[in-house]
């Protein structure tokens, strides 16, 4: 046992402003789509198959100005996304007119705190430190109420330590860790599989990675370059008839050599804000070469797609969105605090003992 607290307190130490960081950011995006504050924010979403069709015409007409893709407008955010190269991309309004426009993401609060949560401003090797974080964050929830079990009859409900010293820190610590154990364990354990899909093995089996690969995996690249006669009303008709309740949520044109567009639809039953329902189109002709319905995947495959609405809330409206906030901002304080008491309060203590 003694060793167990040893490995938490370090690893607590270690890694505590990063924690910090991921609660704050977190518990910020969450309600992202109510602070963008910009206008159209709140304008109700276009559902008519015509309109949209039209829509991604004259987004997708001039090649010069021509998105990567296209994110439609939700139910919590009435602006489209428009994303380009190189980070820069605008919001639009349902009509097509440009409404905010950025060369970069460090001109939009929301796409840099998105990254710094997502890939801490680092790319590849941020994301891999963030899943890192989290498996680590695993070992504290489970470590932490173990040892917490010791210490159960002097538990007290408190949202802030009783004074600022490194002993009520520590009861502080303890006792809040245990509060919000589960929201951790939920927010450490889908951060950690959406970055490293073998963890999704520990609760959907075995077989779940290769699973999910093969679900996500999109046809064999054709290599076809675009071509600038698409007709994008008729790609945006024949994907609302082959799915009629589905919702248009994504376009997006050809990556690398795929030489496929891909639009995504959202099914009534679907959590995943931009759903996994795909259909790819040819770059060259606009001809279907393949669609997947959600609905049709295994079950591991679906209950994956479960992992990302749940962490970032975007299921169970307000009241899921606060329970995480929640999680976020208790992870903020015990990470914030945890690095105080370890580097700073300890050797506070140890020279007044000296």
């Amino acid at each position: 046992m003694r060793l167990l607290d040893q490995l938490h307190r370090w690893a607590g130490g270690v890694l505590g402003i990063l924690l910090l960081v991921l609660g704050l950011s977190g518990a910020a995006l969450v309600h992202r789509d109510a602070w963008i504050g910009l206008p159209h924010v709140s304008d109700q979403r276009l559902v008519d198959p015509a309109a949209l069709g039209d829509l991604t015409t004259r987004l997708m007409a001039d090649p010069a100005t021509r998105p990567q893709s296209i994110i439609f407008a939700s139910d919590t955010l009435g602006l489209v996304r428009l994303s380009g190269k190189g980070g820069a991309g605008a919001y639009a309004d349902q009509s097509g007119a440009i409404v905010a426009r950025w060369s970069s993401q460090w001109e939009r609060p929301e796409l840099w705190l998105f990254d710094l949560h997502h890939h801490l401003l680092a790319g590849d090797v941020g994301e891999a430190i963030i899943g890192v974080a989290g498996a680590v964050g695993l070992f504290f929830v489970i470590s932490g109420v173990t040892l917490w079990w010791r210490t159960r009859k002097s538990f007290a409900f408190r949202l802030w330590p009783a004074r600022i010293t490194r002993p009520a820190i520590l009861r502080h610590h303890r006792d809040l860790g245990v509060l919000v154990a589960p929201l951790l364990l939920l927010s450490f354990y889908t951060g950690t599989a959406l970055v490293f899909r073998p963890f999704a093995a520990l609760t959907l089996g075995p077989g779940a990675p290769a699973a999910i690969e093969a679900a996500l995996k999109p046809p064999r690249a054709s290599g076809a370059r675009l071509s600038d006669a698409i007709d994008w009303r008729a790609i945006v008709a024949t994907a609302h008839k082959r799915f009629p309740e589905a919702e248009l949520r994504l376009v997006s044109l050809p990556r690398k050599d795929s030489g496929l567009i891909s639009v995504r639809m959202r099914q009534p039953e679907e959590w995943l804000p931009n759903g996994r329902t795909t259909l790819w189109f040819a770059a060259d002709s606009g001809r279907l070469v393949a669609a997947r319905d959600a609905r049709d995947l295994g079950w591991q495959a679906r209950a994956f797609n479960l992992f990302y609405p749940l962490h970032a809330a975007k299921v169970g409206g307000l009241a899921w969105r606060l329970v995480m906030t929640i999680s976020g901002l208790a992870l903020a304080l015990l990470g914030g605090f945890t690095c105080w008491s370890f580097w700073f309060a300890r050797r506070r203590t140890q020279i007044r003992r000296a």
